[in-house]
């Protein structure tokens, strides 16, 4: 195909190939030619025109497929208008000469065909260029139309509208003449010609005047005609029509001329009402006079879609201008009783309304001119309202009430979509009196209607769900009028509906409502039930009402229904008979009313119970349960009673029936079914009754059928129509569904359900096809569960219900069969249950076979799909391979198109359940078939069923399949270069059979084998020719392929074309063409964010072109902006979240490094908000952004100009979503450069590099963004907005301003910050956002941003503020849950702790510094006439601390386990209720950290001995007393109040810090570290600790678990730190204990000896579990061994030696810490003690020195060794060594760590002995020749390794480690005693004197050796000195003769105890 890439057609190499494959050649010759000819050379082409307009021409008469003549007709006309046009009249001529050619044979078809489309593609592309050659044409294809079959037809139309758009006015003699040839088409019989007809109408409207002025009302009329019997495309097409036409005649061209009629827009909308209210009648004047026939939903449908087009041509500014007469005249179609003639069609024509008010509303007018279009809908409601007569008031059947409910149903459910959509926007909807939208709505309340009553009911729902502060007042409200008016109906029934709405919507409102409301409105409820019969004008409304309420309280959860259960299960038993008994005399007695108002109870009850299954799972027991099961049974043998009751009371009780059956098969699918096992036959002879139509004399059908299909059948079954835009309205027409009649009439349940996504309004089926659904979903489930031989006599029963029913009857019941069949196999499926023995089997497939030859495709999908899943359920390779030969036999045998179809879908099912290995063997035959049936060109139906089953096979063929791909692609292609574009449904199983053969090929599309490299063609010209396609979703499958050739082979994927061509479909008019687009996008955006942004930007075009007018393009924001754009015009969630997808992506990959432009795109999209805001600090930007706020404005003056098409700002959502974007963004640059921190730096880049893009630079416009989010009118966007201010004060804090040394640069944003935060603390302000917003006032007052306190005061008094809301008791009244109250609450006192943390941080260090000489402008220090941060939080200390505590007792209390339950106090807690103890929990676990941490703090402080008020100036103030924190009662002493917060902190503390890594984060643990610390910082805390050793030993024990299950260093250190308290503790107990003994023993005459006390008493025993010194050498060993694993004394051996790796600062910091904690044990125990604790001592200090000092690190680490040597140095000197008792052991033991250190120095690398560091070991051994006495240094053996050691340490060529050993010696010959000191003397001092005499002759050569001979004289000093004050006048340093110096011999050194031998086992 290589060869076929070139300028001029290859014909040698065509001769070549094949003929099967000469077609592909041609096209990928021809797309090549697309290509090039647009960017080669002009002088190039004109060389070769002339041949390649010859071999182009040729082609026409090749008959060429479809694709192949598009492409040919495009070419053609580049080429011209490329080239010369030397040859374009012959070319033209010769196209005309083929047109007029008489030949009709359809092998002749295909030339002229092209012809056409050649003629079409030149005159659109040049226009003018072809002089008046076109009359001729145009004539030529007017008489061609005449005779021409569906295709000509359809070409032919294409190509007029083609020589319109070229020719432009210059045809205008032609333009009369086209229009009566397309007048004809447009009611042709073939769909895709009136498509065509439309489209060409379309182009003539611009052109032609008479469109819009004499023939107006004709074209109009021909509209509705083509209309009549249309399909989706049609109605599409032809809605964009009459739209335009009408758009076009309203506003004329300004250079038309002539006399025309005026129109005028009432007259349009006169014209467009007309057809949507005569549908019902015909087209003829007789007919519409006499308005006659039936209803024409598809003309209704239609005109919506025309409505819809028309105002949309007319733009947003004119919609705004004439929204009053628009609503009025769209809501009044309603009123017209020809718009609602039954009650079916009032649903349909309502739904045609609401999409109308939605689609233009919602994406036309943005949200300043929604709230306008909202108040006048109000305004509508009201005149409706006051329009009902008195007459019709008390007539609910009264005409003028039926006629005016529907205008209020459609203008309520309209009024709660713009609300809900704006969210807490909408609040001047609600603030303003006048106009107020609230008063209207609740006057609907009382309507007579039930209808009207329920949308009003759902319209407050959505404004609380908007709004959630009017939540709690509403239902008072209506409380309220409830009980003025409970005498009436309307009223009862009304604020019934409110009050459950209102209910219903709590879960969607985050605050809650308050847990009395949900108390008062049950016992309301209950009310109504029992007063009921009083009166019985009210019985059937207050029994409604009363369980209505009860099952919309469920609704609010376990929390508010635990309570009120048991009265629950008592109503619903007392709904009940009890007994059979009960239930006979019952049957007995009562009227059709009571019964009426005995059904409603009786539904309401079941309803109630459906609600509290499905919304309390948690309090759904087993005992539960078996009460519920009790009323059900009941109602079950009730239901067996009803046929008797209605035949004696008369048919009006049958709804009421309907309604309970309903209620009863809902409750029951909730429950499991092993529950009512006994009631199986009962519950099954019910269900099958229900949907076999048994007792139901109409025909209907489930509405479940297609669902239960699979989702892969839409292409057959035509649910695709489920996806587009227009679902709303299409629904209606679909066959055999009733999904397009649902409303909210039909369940009053729905008021509280949870309604679906991307539905706003709630649409439940009618009753009776509700209970036919809820049926067969229960069959399903009960199914599996019932025995074999129920089974089989279920399944005959069908075949015989099937066979007996009647004509009209027979395909509904087959229906309603089927789908429960396919419910009960997918129940089987999924629970992997068996079917049955083979008569049932047998039953089973004799049911299904019968409907694969069912004339209705669906029932044949259906049998299809069955079969699949009872092959699937089966699990028998026999059984198998008789369907698949059954269906195989049939398929060739066959030849009607009903049987081919049903059989090879058949095949397709079978191999999609059961799997390439198990249908293996019939893989052959099965594609063999379908390949045969799928080149059927004589039917295009069999052509998609058998495609489709091909592509199933496929898809699950595996590896087994791929023999199979190359025939299978090969057919592909050759259909898609051959199938007409009309057969839009061949093209898409196509396409689906693409995907499968690529996902078959999967990664092996990179390869470039042969055979691979043709597929991948293949694959790449079928996308292309299915890109080119008019269809969308045809289209759409061409992406999804691309977007699977990209997965697998990227590379060759041309993103080139590819990405440009997605931007262009991001405009279209399809939803699943644009999902498709953006799905693409995402997955690209993930692997080449920076090439698809780059190709995007190629498409960059002017906003302001007219062609651009309400597109999405691209501008200089590139893709992002269009993106964003894009998130405003869509609805429908899935788009949504990959398009937040796709920005996420590219931000990710993008944003660091273009800064500039990310900002510009967010801050477009966030401005929005700077003129919708509403806050007073709108204003308060600051001096810093005075030049952005005018360039802001003017951009805003700029945008005022006329536009009739405006694009609407970005609305709430969008804005949400760009903050959280540009949290993202901060994120993301965390991890790159420093410079985007740093401002200096980012600065010297810029200079010096040429790199400004950091975000330090950028901090001005972060600010800003923050600023305008934090103070909109969106709660939601204000969160975000707090969110991303917090992220900025703690990224940047801390960056100095180098202008303006000893600042930061965020000085200069705080006025923004203050501003930014005061909306959130207004008392209107919602709880979250003041959370929120108290947790930025504590992160900018800790960060030390402000210099001067005085700066600072303004958010400190909003913090003040807030403490107010601490005055309020629990028990007040919220508009919030109590719950929100306490996250408001605990948000204030955890701000304040943070801040009061944050200010004792500061005075610590301001008083370390105080000695300290400081500059005049200290960083970060606040200071303002003396005072510090303290003193704004010191008055506030005395109510804080008090409500600090009483948090923590709530803390206490919540954490108990569920066990501990009844523990917990009734009455709650201080901040919570105990109703919301559950969802209090997670607030309290983010508050009480801080709060532990500040109370230890302020304890701390204030000192445990006293009361606070002791500590503060005496009583505190008024104003923040309280009476929930009052203090501790007057009977207690100080010593017991503060043993009980003692035990609080501590015991809170250790909980969490016992509380596994999964559930405490690591910053509460490190709070809670720190508490424990500060807690145990004073005297007396440490004394409660030190008396109760258990709870010591048990501390210790939590922090050895914390070191054992924690990473961070910075949590290991604190806890070292607490355990040094805990030792101190320890110590100045054992130290006080000493001291009373001693005074005891001194004054009862006794001998004092303290050397028993301590830990180990008299034998040195120390247990596990008791001992504070065993639980500390365990957190020890554990915190060196996590740094040092080679202290490990059991360490396991590997072979391999362990690479010691060099520590962290802060790590060594963590091992000095440990070690010196190690240094204090001795302390604390006996001498006996002491002895069994020293070797585990010893070991681990001198372990520390060899791993610190080891010469496999490139140098030691000093502070480890240091104290390690500090510590020998305390052990050496410690009492026990003197002590009679102890000093044997104590010897020897030093003895052995000296040992032992001499052997460090030995390495051996056989053993992996490196050796340690020389100075080291020096340091060491100087430590115990200088702290020990003589007895334990005196031993020969060990002073001759002492000796040898630092003569070792002389004989090294470092002069360092020379100069420690003169250094170290010197010290001993001065500091030890001079007979110990004279071995050292005699053996080391001569080497030294010699080498000094030799100075001389050669010099130092640097400073460590000057060093080295001036520290050598001074030791040679010291020893002068002590030989001359020597009393016996020996010389001490004797020398030889020879001068040197005399050595006596040694023999080697044998240490005393061999090292290592006292590692402590008892640890390991």
């Amino acid at each position: 195909m290589e060869l076929a890439h070139s300028l001029l057609l290859n014909e040698e190499a065509l001769k070549r190939i094949p003929d099967a494959k000469k077609p592909v050649f041609i096209f990928e010759w021809m797309r090549f030619l697309d290509k090039v000819l647009v960017a080669a050379q002009k002088s190039d082409i004109k060389e070769k025109q002339k041949t390649l307009v010859k071999q182009l021409t040729n082609q026409i008469s090749e008959s060429p497929g479809p694709p192949t003549r598009k492409l040919l007709a495009r070419c053609l006309a580049v080429l011209f208008s490329v080239g010369d046009t030397f040859d374009l009249f012959d070319t033209i001529n010769k196209c005309n000469d083929l047109i007029k050619t008489k030949d009709d044979s359809p092998s002749y078809l295909p030339t002229k065909l092209t012809a056409i489309c050649c003629i079409g593609a030149m005159y659109e592309k040049l226009g003018r260029m072809v002089g008046r050659s076109f009359e001729e044409t145009v004539q030529l294809l007017i008489k061609a139309l005449r005779n021409a079959e569906s295709q000509g037809r359809c070409e032919v139309m294409q190509t007029l509208q083609k020589v319109i758009v070229g020719m432009g006015s210059a045809a205008t003699g032609c333009h009369k003449d086209i229009y009566k040839a397309t007048k004809g088409c447009m009611a042709d019989r073939v769909m895709s010609v009136r498509v065509a007809a439309a489209q060409c109408m379309y182009s003539l409207v611009q052109e032609a005047s008479f469109m819009t002025t004499t023939e107006l009302d004709s074209v109009s009329s021909l509209c509705l005609r083509a209309l009549d019997g249309s399909n989706y495309d049609v109605r599409c097409a032809v809605g964009k029509l009459l739209g335009h036409l009408f758009a076009t005649s309203l506003i004329p061209k300004q250079h038309a001329t002539g006399k025309k009629k005026q129109v005028t827009l009432d007259y349009l909308l006169d014209m467009l009402s007309t057809g949507f209210l005569k549908a019902n009648s015909g087209f003829l004047k007789s007919e519409m006079l006499s308005g006659a026939g039936q209803v024409n939903r598809e003309i209704r449908v239609g005109v919506t879609h025309a409505y819809v087009e028309f105002v949309k041509c007319m733009g947003g500014t004119w919609m705004e201008r004439n929204i009053s007469s628009l609503l009025k005249h769209v809501l009044y179609l309603l009123a017209n009783p020809k718009a609602t003639p039954t009650h079916v069609d009032a649903v349909y024509a309502r739904k045609c309304v609401q999409f109308i008010l939605r689609t233009l509303i919602g994406s036309l007018l943005g949200e300043k001119a929604q709230i306008a279009a909202a108040k006048e809908i109000s305004q509508h409601i009201i005149k409706a309202m006051n329009a009902v007569s008195p007459e019709a008031m008390l007539d609910s059947t009264h005409a003028e009430m039926i006629s005016g409910q529907h205008v209020l149903v459609s203008a309520l459910h309209e009024l709660g979509c713009i609300v809900q959509t704006l969210g807490t926007s909408a609040s001047p909807l609600v603030s303003e009196p006048q106009t107020g939208i609230i008063d209207p709505v609740v006057s609907v309340l009382l309507h007579p209607s039930p209808s009207a009553r329920l949308a009003a009911a759902w319209c407050l729902r959505s404004i609380t769900i908007a709004l959630p502060s009017e939540l709690t007042p509403l239902i008072d409200r209506c409380m309220e009028s409830m009980e003025k008016l409970r005498s009436s109906p309307e009223a009862v029934s009304g604020y019934s509906y409110a009050i459950a709405a209102l209910l219903g919507g709590v879960y969607k409102c985050p605050l809650g409502i308050p847990h009395s409301k949900g108390k008062k409105i049950f016992s309301m409820a209950e009310d109504l039930l029992k007063t009921a019969t009083k009166d019985s004008r009210l019985s059937v409304q207050k029994t409604q009402c009363g369980w209505l309420l009860l099952g919309a309280i469920m609704t609010l959860g376990p929390p508010v229904v635990k309570h009120h259960l048991p009265r629950m299960l008592l109503l619903w038993r007392n709904a009940f008979p009890k007994n059979k008994q009960e239930m006979d005399s019952e049957k007995a007695r009562g009227d059709a009313f009571t019964w009426q108002v005995t059904l409603e109870g009786r539904a309401g009850a079941l309803c109630a119970m459906d609600s509290f299954i499905r919304y309390c799972r948690e309090l759904v027991t087993e005992d539960v349960i078996r009460r519920l099961i009790i009323p059900l049974e009941c109602a079950l043998t009730m239901l067996q009673q009803i046929p008797a009751m209605i035949k004696t009371h008369g048919t009006q009780l049958k709804a009421s029936a309907a309604m309970v059956r309903l209620r009863l098969y809902q409750v029951m699918f909730l429950l499991p079914p092993d529950q009512y096992e006994v009631a199986y036959n009962h519950v099954l002879r019910e269900l099958v009754a229900e949907f076999t139509l048994t007792d139901n004399p109409s025909n209907t059908t489930t509405s479940l059928l297609r669902s239960m299909c699979h989702v892969d059948d839409s292409i057959i079954l035509g649910s695709w129509l489920q996806e587009t835009d227009h679902k709303p309205i299409e629904d209606q027409l679909q066959p055999n569904s009733a999904s397009g009649s649902g409303a909210i009439e039909h369940d009053g349940a729905a008021l509280y359900r949870r309604c679906p996504a991307n539905e706003h309004i709630p649409g439940p089926l009618p009753l009776g096809v509700n209970v036919i659904d809820n049926s067969v979903k229960l069959f399903g489930i009960v199914f599996q569960h019932v025995p074999h031989k129920h089974r089989l006599q279920m399944l005959q029963h069908f075949t015989e219900c099937i066979k007996h029913a009647s004509k009209s009857r027979q395909q509904a019941v087959q229906m309603n069969i089927f789908t429960a069949v396919l419910c009960a196999l997918k129940c089987l499926a999924d629970s992997k249950s068996g079917f049955g023995h083979s008569e049932v089997r047998k039953a089973a497939v004799q049911l299904v076979l019968g409907a694969l030859n069912s004339p209705s495709p669906i029932l044949r999908c259906a049998a299809g799909e069955a079969l699949g899943r009872i092959a699937q359920v089966m699990e028998d390779g026999r059984f198998i391979a008789e369907l698949s030969q059954y269906s195989f036999d049939k398929l060739n045998s066959a030849r009607d198109v009903v049987t081919r179809t049903g059989h090879s879908l058949a095949l397709g099912c079978l191999h999609r359940y059961v799997g390439g290995m198990g249908s293996g063997q019939h893989l052959n035959t099965s594609v063999s078939i379908l390949l045969a049936l799928a080149q059927d060109n004589t039917s295009p139906v069999v052509q998609v069923w058998a495609l489709h089953a091909l592509g199933l096979i496929a898809d699950s063929g595996g590896p087994m399949f791929r023999g199979y791909i190359e025939p299978t692609l090969s057919l592909v292609l050759n259909l898609l270069l051959s199938v007409p574009p009309s057969n839009v449904d061949v093209h898409q199983c196509l396409g689906k059979c693409l995907s499968a053969l690529i996902t078959s090929i999967g990664p092996e599309l990179q390869s470039n084998t042969n055979s691979i490299a043709a597929a991948r063609l293949y694959c790449l010209v079928c996308c292309a020719i299915m890109q080119d396609h008019h269809d969308s979703l045809v289209q759409a499958e061409a992406i999804s392929c691309l977007q699977q050739l990209h997965m697998f082979a990227p590379r060759h994927v041309n993103l080139t074309t590819l990405v440009p061509h997605l931007c262009e479909t991001l405009n279209s008019s399809h939803l699943l063409l644009r999902r498709a687009a953006v799905a693409c996008l995402r997955q690209l955006s993930q692997r080449e964010a920076s090439e698809i942004s780059e190709h995007a930007l190629t498409l960059i075009s002017d906003k302001d072109d007219p062609k651009n007018r309400g597109k999405i393009i691209i501008t200089e924001t590139g893709l992002e902006g269009a993106l964003f754009e894009l998130l405003d015009r869509e609805t429908d969630n899935k788009l949504c979240k990959d398009v937040h997808d796709t920005i996420i992506s590219m931000l990710h990959s993008l944003a660091a490094e273009n800064l500039t432009r990310w900002f510009t795109l967010l801050k477009d999209v966030l401005a929005a908000s700077i003129s919708d805001s509403s806050s007073p600090d709108a204003n308060e930007a600051g001096a810093g952004d005075k030049e952005e706020d005018d360039d802001d404005v003017a951009q805003i003056t700029i945008a005022e100009k006329e536009d009739t098409h405006p694009s609407v700002a970005p609305r709430w959502p969008t804005r949400v979503f760009a903050t959280d974007c540009l949290q993202k963004i901060i994120s993301d640059c965390e991890s790159k450069t420093v410079a985007h921190f740093d401002l200096a730096i980012a600065r010297d880049m810029r200079e010096t590099h040429g790199k400004g893009d950091y975000l330090v630079l950028h901090l001005t416009e972060l600010v800003r963004v923050a600023f305008i989010a934090a103070t909109s009118d969106s709660d939601q966007l204000r969160l975000a907005g707090l969110a991303t201010l917090q992220k900025v004060i703690n990224n940047f804090s801390m960056i100095a301003d180098p202008e303006v040394p000893g600042h930061v640069i965020l000085e200069q944003y705080q006025a923004q910050v203050g501003a930014a935060l005061r909306p959130a603390f207004a008392p209107n302000a919602p709880s979250d956002v003041t959370a929120a917003a108290c947790q930025v006032c504590s992160t900018w007052i800790g960060s030390g941003v402000a210099h001067d306190l005085n700066d600072l005061r303004r958010v400190h008094q909003l913090l003040v503020s807030s403490l107010e809301k601490l005055k309020l008791g629990r028990h007040k009244a919220s508009l919030y849950s109590e719950s929100a109250t306490t996250m408001e609450k605990l948000a204030v006192l955890q701000a304040w702790a943070e801040v009061y943390i944050v200010a004792i941080q500061k005075e610590h260090d301001h008083g370390n510094t105080d000695d300290k000489s400081r500059s005049e402008d200290d960083f970060g220090e606040i200071e303002s006439q003396g005072e510090s941060l303290l003193s704004l939080v010191q008055p506030e200390l005395v109510s804080l601390s008090k409500h600090w505590l009483c948090v923590l007792k709530d803390q206490v209390y919540l954490s108990l386990p569920s066990d501990y339950s009844n523990s917990l106090p009734n009455e709650g807690g201080t901040y919570y209720a105990p109703d919301t103890a559950d969802t209090v929990r997670p607030i309290y676990k983010r508050s009480w950290p801080p709060i532990l941490y500040a109370v230890s703090l302020w304890l701390n402080e204030c000192g445990f001995g006293n009361f606070p008020l002791e500590y503060t100036g005496g009583e505190p103030p008024a104003n923040h007393a309280s009476s929930v924190t009052e203090g501790p009662p007057a009977n207690m002493q100080n010593e017991e109040v503060n043993t009980d917060r003692f035990h609080l902190l501590l015991g809170i503390a250790v909980e969490a810090m016992c509380s596994p890594t999964s559930i405490q984060p690591l910053e509460t643990v490190n709070m809670c570290l720190k508490s424990v610390f500060v807690l145990l910082d004073k005297p007396w805390p440490r004394s409660r600790l030190g008396k109760k050793q258990t709870l010591a030993v048990e501390l210790l024990n939590v922090l050895h678990r914390l070191l054992l299950t924690r990473e961070s260093l910075a949590t290991h250190q604190l806890v070292l730190d607490c355990t040094k308290q805990i030792l101190r503790s320890a110590l100045e107990n054992l130290e006080e204990q000493k001291v009373k003994d001693s005074e005891f023993k001194v004054q009862s005459g006794h001998q004092v000896s303290l050397s028993v006390f301590g830990e180990g008493g008299e034998n040195g025993k120390i247990e596990a579990g008791q001992s504070v010194v065993f639980a500390t050498l365990e957190v020890c060993l554990c915190g060196l061994i996590r740094q040092m694993p080679e202290l490990n004394p059991n360490l396991p051996t590997t072979g391999f030696p362990l690479r010691q790796m060099k520590l962290s600062d802060e790590a060594c910091h963590l091992v000095a810490s440990i070690i010196n904690a190690i240094a204090e044990l001795p302390g604390l125990c006996s001498f006996a003690g002491s002895i069994s604790i020293l070797p585990t001592i010893l070991y681990l200090t001198t372990g520390v020195i060899r791993e610190a000092a080891s010469l496999s690190l490139q140098s030691p680490l000093q502070e480890p060794i240091t104290v390690a040597l500090e510590t020998l140095t305390t052990f050496c000197a410690c009492p026990y060594v003197s002590d009679p008792r102890s000093c044997d052991h104590w010897s020897r033991l030093l003895q052995s760590a000296i040992a032992t250190v001499l052997d460090f120095s030995k390495a051996d690398a056989e053993k992996d002995k490196p050796g340690i560091d020389e100075k080291t070991l020096l340091l060491a051994l100087s430590v115990f020749l200088l702290n020990c006495d003589d007895d334990i240094t005196g031993n020969p053996q060990l002073k001759q390794g002492l000796i040898e050691a630092f003569q070792t340490a002389w004989m090294s060529k470092n002069n360092r480690v020379k100069l420690m050993c003169v250094q170290k010696l010197t010290s001993i010959f001065q500091k030890m005693e001079r007979k110990k000191a004279t071995p050292y003397i005699r053996q080391c001092a001569p080497p030294i004197i010699e080498w000094l005499g030799g100075v001389g002759q050669n010099k130092p050569a640097n400073q460590d050796g000057l060093q080295l001979v001036i520290d050598s004289i001074a030791m040679l000093e010291t020893l002068v000195a002590i030989a001359e004050d020597s009393t016996t006048g020996t010389q001490i340093i004797p020398f030889g003769g020879d001068g040197h110096c005399t050595q006596g011999g040694t023999r080697p050194f044998t240490p005393h105890t061999e090292p290592h031998s006292h590692s402590p086992a008892s640890l390991s």
